[in-house]
C-alpha cells in the first residue's frame, strides 16, 4: 500500500486543486482530488449528487473516497473542503502529512466567484462561505501538520513553501 506524500485540506477557494497540481508536478508524482473520485463513483457532478441524493449521501461517498485515496494514492491528494467534517476522515488523517491551505474570506470569494458548481454556496455565497470558514477552520487546524497561508500569494510561491516543509 502506498501513502500520499502530502494531503491538502482547506476551504473552497484555498487553492487545493491549483496548488495540488503544481505541487505534484514539482515533486514528480500524480495529483488526485477526492471530489473527482466522488464524481466518478456517482457518475455525475457533485452539484447533481446534492440535488438528487442530498448532502448526507454525498458525505457517505466522500468518506469512502477519502479512505480509498489515503490507503492507495502515492502522490499529492486534495480533499474536498468539507471532508474534515467527518470524524472518520479526521481520524484517518492521523499520521499523514497534512497541509492546511489557509484562506481568508476576501480571497476565497475572489477565487470561487459566486459559487457556480459549488452546491453549498448556491444561496448567499459570501455569507455561506464565511460560515463554512468559521465552522471548518478549527477542524483544518486539528488535522494539519502544517498550515500555509495562501492569501495574496501566487500558487508557485505556495508550492515552494510546501516543498520546503516536506523536505524538513
Amino acid at each position: 500500500m502506498s501513502r500520499p506524500v502530502c494531503v491538502l485540506v482547506g476551504a473552497p477557494g484555498s487553492g487545493k486543486t491549483t496548488v495540488g497540481q503544481l505541487l505534484a508536478g514539482t515533486l514528480g508524482v500524480e495529483f488526485r482530488d477526492t471530489d473527482h473520485d466522488i464524481e466518478a463513483m456517482a457518475g455525475k457532478p457533485i452539484p447533481e449528487i446534492f440535488v438528487d441524493e442530498g448532502e448526507a449521501h454525498f458525505r457517505t461517498l466522500e468518506r469512502a473516497a477519502v479512505a480509498a485515496a489515503l490507503a492507495a494514492h502515492p502522490g499529492v491528494l486534495a480533499l474536498g473542503g468539507g471532508a474534515v467534517l467527518a470524524e472518520e476522515n479526521r481520524a484517518a488523517l492521523v499520521g499523514h502529512t497534512v497541509v492546511h491551505l489557509s484562506v481568508e474570506l476576501t480571497d476565497a470569494v475572489k477565487r470561487v466567484g459566486l459559487g457556480a458548481g459549488r452546491p453549498l454556496l448556491a444561496i448567499n455565497p459570501r455569507a455561506t462561505l464565511k460560515y463554512l470558514l468559521d465552522q471548518r477552520r478549527p477542524l483544518y487546524a486539528e488535522v494539519a501538520t502544517a498550515t500555509v497561508v495562501t492569501d495574496g500569494r501566487e500558487p508557485d510561491d505556495v508550492v515552494a513553501e510546501i516543498v520546503a516543509l516536506l523536505r524538513d
